[in-house]
């Protein structure tokens, strides 16, 4: 766990209370993890601007505290799950900011930037991004369902990557954050549920028992 303290720096980010861009300073800190889940540092800190209070919570995978720290409180969005990769989270935690500031073009270019991240951290071959989701298809990392969901999250960022002199919506950007979300929490946090759930059924707890007579509810 690193020793580096916070107190007393300053981060630049949106105030979720005055929504104006400031200079966050850090009053206190607490650290936790490092055994079953990285080390963690929660900041007590506050608006420049305003003067409101906030939660900030930076993570160390080693190397020391991430330097992006992430408003935990007043809650924003839920935090993406510990199971998913850290760079694919810092990809969509960017793009979450890129919404917060009103850049919804930006929000659709992070989002695509994080659909492709997912392509090469599952081992895709480097090539056009379409043609990575057909892989991904084709291996069966995600199903047809998915695969139209990531197509359409593709489209959205070549939209926000190319001067097509109209912008991306609000509704747009929100409905791509949304999706990329559900993208992430399906290939690295509900197929692991998933794969663990059969590990454990496969090993007999809930099958039938050793006395010949099934379990509640198996004849059904």
């Amino acid at each position: 766990m690193s020793s580096q303290s916070r107190v007393g720096a300053t981060f630049p980010l949106m105030c979720p209370h005055c929504e104006k861009p400031t200079l966050a300073t850090v009053a206190s800190e607490a650290q936790g993890g490092g055994i079953n889940e990285p080390a963690y540092l929660l900041e007590l800190s506050r608006c420049g601007t305003c003067g409101d209070p906030f939660l900030l919570a930076e993570e160390d995978y080693g190397l020391g505290w991430d330097g992006e720290p992430v408003i935990v409180w007043p809650r924003q969005q839920r935090p993406l799950s510990y199971q998913i990769p850290a760079a694919l989270r810092q990809e969509h935690e960017e793009a979450r900011r890129c919404f917060s500031a009103k850049s919804f073009t930006a929000t659709a270019v992070m989002v695509r930037r994080t659909l492709e991240g997912v392509c090469f951290e599952q081992g895709m071959a480097r090539k056009p991004l379409f043609k990575m989701l057909e892989q991904m298809k084709n291996e069966e990392k995600i199903d047809g369902r998915l695969f139209e969901w990531a197509q359409a999250l593709r489209v959205l960022g070549n939209e926000g990557a190319h001067f097509t002199g109209t912008s991306v919506s609000r509704e747009d950007a929100a409905d791509g954050l949304a999706l990329a979300e559900a993208l992430l929490d399906y290939i690295y946090v509900l197929s692991a549920q998933f794969t663990a759930f059969k590990t454990r059924r496969a090993s007999g707890r809930g099958q039938d028992d050793s006395s010949g007579h099934e379990s509640p509810g198996s004849s059904d």
